[in-house]
Order: C-alpha cells, then structure tokens, then sequence
C-alpha cells in the first residue's frame, strides 16, 4: 500500500506552518537580488530515509558576494553513527569540542535562516532528502524552498566546450580542482558550504555568459 511522505489531513506543527505562510508572498528576484542559501550536512550514511544528520553548515550569498556575516552552524545530538562516515568527517559520538543541539531544535533553527530563499547545494538532493525525512518526524511536509546543484549547473558550463563524456558526475572534489578552488575544511558542513559557495560563483560567471539565462533556468524544482 502506498503510503504518502505526508498526509494533507494531518496538522502541520506551528513551526511549519509560520516557515510557509512566508511563501503567500510573490517572489520577483532575479540574480542580482536573490538570496542564496549555500547548505551542507554531514551525515550519519548516504541514506537519505534511514541515516540521520550530524551538523549543518550554511551561508548567505546576495548580489554575488558571499556573506560570511550571515551563516549557520549546529551539530545535532544523534545515537545513530557510523565508524566510516565519523573517520571522513571526523563528528563523533562523544566529542564535547562541539555543542550539540535535538534534530528537532536543528531543523526549526535552519528553517528560520532559510526563510523562502533559494538552496544550493552539491548534490542537493540528499541534503534536501536529508532535512524533509527529519521533518516528516516531526510531522511536517517537506521543504517549499527553490533549490539548485552545483554538480548539475557544472555540467552545463562543460557542455558548452562539448567536452566527451556529458555523463560524467562531479564530486565537490572534482569541483575543487576544476575551478582551481582551495580543500580547506572539506567534509565539515560549513567547510563544504563555503566551497560549494565558491564554485556556485564561477559556475555562474561561466553561465552568465549567455545573455539570456535567467534565474529560473538555473532551478531544479
């Protein structure tokens, strides 16, 4: 039997309810004006249903500057982990150097910096898988935020130099060193925002060499 992510008949928490009312609005940015929302999680597994999030990292960028002023960091609490995933980016169980907050403290906390802005993320879609199965236990549906993939929009800037193998997929690693962008800190969640924040820049200057692209042609939703 087919099962829905969530039921309409169910009440949304109130949290959920003040994060979308925000989204009665309409919304006429363009890319001078948009705020971005670069975002990384760190996790326990590649399980976006089962595994669980260990830290989220994120920043602002506006008016192609990235606002370092304007960022989010939180480690959650969880009893799930993984020895493998801890020894990438090395968040353990027991590891007071970090304050850890409930996953549900972590995903209103993100929800109110995220406000109606647009995402961003490499391989997005697990970050974005990871956050909606944390709501989905809260009792909340999903994000209503816009998103993007710098992996995805990469793909396009090397498909304009009809580069041979169009299927190839892009870790933030190839990123890094395509773009000729520093590994400082990567596999920490604002570490990898932060980088993810750069390429998602040099992936615009390339694209915006097309007159013609506008902000809905770079949105995956």
């Amino acid at each position: 039997m087919y099962i829905p992510f969530f039921s309409k008949k169910q009440d949304p928490p109130e949290f959920y309810k003040a994060y979308a009312a925000q989204f009665s609005k309409t919304n006429t940015a363009d890319f001078d004006t948009a705020r971005f929302i670069i975002f990384d999680t760190e996790t326990t597994g590649t399980n976006a249903r089962e595994d669980r999030m260990l830290s989220i990292g994120a920043l602002e960028l506006t008016g192609n500057q990235i606002n370092l002023a304007s960022s989010f960091e939180l480690y959650v609490k969880q009893d799930m982990f993984s020895e493998e995933a801890a020894a990438i980016h090395g968040i353990l169980r027991e590891n007071r150097k970090y304050k850890k907050v409930t996953e549900e403290e972590a995903v209103k906390a993100f929800l109110k910096f995220i406000g109606t802005d647009i995402l961003v993320g490499h391989h997005v879609g697990f970050d974005v898988g990871i956050i909606n199965y944390a709501l989905k236990r809260l009792g909340a549906p999903k994000l209503k935020n816009k998103f993007t993939d710098t992996g995805a929009l990469y793909k396009r800037t090397v498909h304009l130099v009809n580069i041979t193998n169009p299927d190839k997929v892009y870790t933030l690693d190839d990123l890094c060193e395509e773009l000729n962008i520093s590994r400082t800190d990567r596999h920490k969640a604002m570490g990898d925002a932060y980088i993810t924040a750069l390429a998602f820049l040099k992936i615009l200057s390339r694209l915006k060499g097309n007159k013609k692209l506008k902000l809905k042609n770079i949105l995956l939703n």
